[in-house]
């Protein structure tokens, strides 16, 4: 009741007009945040009322018992409610008097009641008590209209007691008719006003978007580095003894152009070599249109981005180079937007129907597809999907058999690739420190040694105990049917048995049994890096214990997205606007429903504005609204650590150990800073978190 009075007369007035102008109010702030601890400390009417409904001017009774008492310790005289506007308007309240006054409004005593000292006229008895007082507080009301009297009087002379209970009514405005309740055979009074859910929804949104606003510090866009390691699980550096490598995506970063390089010779090969229509030659290779990761349909001839849990992203579905409507989508799947698994299930990321494009090398692929498709179906052209597929599949296979993509880098080392001083610097870095290291690559050695002389230099062997080529991975890890051939210098095969791998020496082919045997290399204490979850992590760390290391070039990219102000704003908000519509939506009638449909609505729009920021057509290769894709579960499950490259490991020493966030789950409570917003069930703490700020 002295909190439903305060908040009338002058707290929440006050605080709500100032930050809604987000003018700077001296003790606005301090005002709203008392009233926010003490809304936090009380029990709500029947109608089940939050602090939202106070600031927006339309409370219902609200009950903040202050027991049999309360003195305001702290302060050298009591202060009235007048008192309190006065030095909150002229700026002469300092924060800790307002804390003083915070914290003794919850402190109980045997002494005189708050009520008495912030001469406040009338208030009205109608809510629930806590704590000690709560079955006294039913009882006077039970006792009727006797009490009532007694009651006014008190309320009249705020320095008279009430006889034995010592509990006291009191009425708001002598002209303000009483509502009789009866509650489990208990009679209470109650003078809330007849709430319109209309604008209590409004009100609600409008006081959690400045609580978003206010959630976002300055600077906060720029936490994250895109120099960062992080951890799907804990790695001790100090105990990893090998670093095992692969070369392409790993030690050797390529620039973008390499991408249309392979598209236009692919293409070409689709033309002259498969007969297909000259008209394809017109589509000209799109940089940004496809994204690691994403899964093809090779029957259908859909190109989309699915979810951990099979489901498809509505809006990232596409045929050719254009979307494909929703509805549509639903009917292809037989009404429903998710794939079965058996379909998706391949563990190499190909099942029977479905294709998954894991490495870098695949963009130009799926670009080719799209672009190909677009063809037939803009020149209502009839064709099968599944040949389209092999034919491509194909056509970008010869680049790299017949060595067009070997001979285009090592022309022009400079303009393909990037980086090389920085590969240096970590090879240079972990064989000084004693690590021993091996490189398994299917890249063929000519081609190898080019781009590490560039890189690293004529001695470059030097730095590795194992070197192996041409080694046909994933079934390199997987069988024990290839036996190691070693390559003299001028890369010929040699015809002596393999009986150890030994420093100085080129090896090809072979298998990891064998490797495991001859080496003796087992375990955590090994980390292998590479680009490709599937041919280069996932038999390593499932079947040997190995501990992996991703190389995802993308994190880079999207790392300077999530820094943006405008991608933290719609992503917070986004995050709060789900909170709001998972509590809002118990209200049923007309308009509520139709305030509903509205903040759908803007979810969608903000989905769409965060995906778009990414990628125009796909959005991020770790996302899918809120869901992560189905890359992104199978990095979690086959790395280790994740980076954008290998010099990342620059930033940390030797004997580092990577802790992996602890993120709660969905029936976990956030526990810290970097957690309190996570998921949508969370969004209550953005108050803590606008003040912690």
């Amino acid at each position: 009741h002295v909190l439903a009075a305060l908040a009338r007369k002058h707290f929440f007035s006050l605080a709500s007009s100032a930050l809604a102008s987000r003018k700077r109010v001296p003790g606005a702030y301090w005002l709203r945040r008392l009233a926010i601890i003490l809304a936090r400390r009380s029990d709500w009417s029947e109608t089940r009322a939050g602090p939202a409904q106070v600031f927006s001017g339309g409370a219902p009774c609200l009950s903040v018992l202050v027991g049999e008492g309360t003195e305001l310790r702290g302060l050298h005289k009591q202060v009235g409610v007048e008192e309190v506007a006065q030095l909150a308007q002229s700026g002469k309240m300092s924060r800790r008097r307002f804390a003083d006054l915070g914290r003794a409004l919850w402190q109980k005593s045997n002494s005189a009641p708050l009520c008495a000292n912030l001469n406040i006229p009338a208030f009205a008895c109608g809510g629930f008590a806590s704590s000690s007082g709560a079955l006294a507080e039913h009882k006077c009301c039970k006792e009727g209209k006797s009490n009532n009297r007694a009651s006014t009087n008190v309320a009249a002379n705020p320095n008279s007691h009430s006889g034995a209970a010592g509990h006291r009514h009191h009425v708001v405005g002598k002209l303000r008719g009483e509502e009789s309740l009866t509650k489990s055979g208990r009679a209470f009074s109650s003078t809330a006003p007849q709430i319109d859910h209309k604008m209590y929804l409004w009100a609600r949104y409008n006081e959690m978007k400045r609580l978003v606003h206010d959630l976002i510090p300055p600077g906060v866009c720029n936490l994250l580095n895109p120099s960062t390691i992080y951890a799907n699980n804990e790695v001790n550096l100090e105990e990893v003894d090998i670093y095992g490598f692969d070369y392409d995506y790993t030690l050797a970063m390529y620039s973008n152009s390499l991408n249309e390089m392979i598209y236009n010779k692919a293409r070409q090969f689709l033309i002259e070599h498969y007969k297909y229509p000259q008209g394809i030659s017109k589509y000209s290779y799109i940089p940004n249109f496809a994204a690691r990761g994403l899964h093809y349909d090779i029957q259908k001839g859909l190109l989309m981005k699915i979810d951990a849990f099979h489901y498809i992203q509505m809006g990232t579905v596409y045929k050719g180079l254009k979307p494909v409507p929703d509805e549509e989508v639903m009917q292809l799947y037989g009404g429903s937007n998710h794939v079965p698994l058996h379909q998706v299930s391949g563990f190499y990321g190909k099942g029977p129907k479905m294709k998954q494009f894991m490495d870098v090398f695949s963009i130009p692929e799926m670009t080719l597809l799209a672009a190909a498709n677009d063809y037939f179906i803009s020149n209502d052209i009839e064709y099968d999907p599944v040949h389209l597929y092999k034919d491509v599949s194909d056509a970008i296979a010869m680049v790299h058999i017949k060595g067009y993509m070997y001979k285009w880098i090592m022309q022009d080392l400079e303009k393909y690739i990037l980086r090389g001083d920085e590969t240096y610097a970590v090879l240079h870095r972990l064989a000084s420190h004693g690590k021993k290291l091996f490189l398994i690559t299917n890249s063929p050695f000519s081609f190898v040694d080019k781009g590490m002389k560039y890189m690293v230099g004529k001695d470059w062997r030097d730095f590795f105990d194992v070197v192996i080529v041409q080694a046909d991975k994933p079934h390199f890890f997987n069988d024990c049917v290839k036996p190691f051939r070693r390559l003299d210098s001028n890369g010929d095969l040699q015809w002596d048995k393999i009986k150890s791998l030994d420093k100085g020496q080129i090896y090809k082919q072979g298998n990891l049994v064998d490797f495991l045997k001859l080496t003796g290399w087992r375990g955590s204490k090994v980390l292998y890096f590479g680009d490709h979850l599937y041919s280069d992590l996932a038999d390593l760390m499932l079947r040997h214990g190995w501990r992996t290391g991703a190389i995802v070039p993308e994190l880079e990219v999207e790392t300077k997205v999530v820094n943006t102000e405008q991608y933290a704003q719609s992503l917070t908000w986004l995050q709060a606007l789900t909170g709001l519509l998972e509590r809002m939506q118990l209200y049923r009638d007309a308009e509520s429903k139709k305030v509903l449909q509205d903040w759908l609505k803007e979810r969608e729009e903000l989905r769409a504005v965060t995906k778009n920021l990414f990628n125009p057509q796909f959005g991020s290769i770790f996302r899918t609204c809120h869901n992560p894709t189905y890359f992104s579960r199978r990095l979690c499950r086959f790395s280790d650590l994740y980076m954008a490259s290998i010099s990342c490991l620059l930033n940390y020493d030797l004997s580092y150990t990577f802790y992996p966030r602890r993120t709660p789950l969905q029936h976990e409570a956030p526990l810290w800073m970097d957690q309190l917003c996570t998921g949508c069930m969370k969004t209550p703490f953005l108050e803590e978190m606008a003040h912690i700020r």
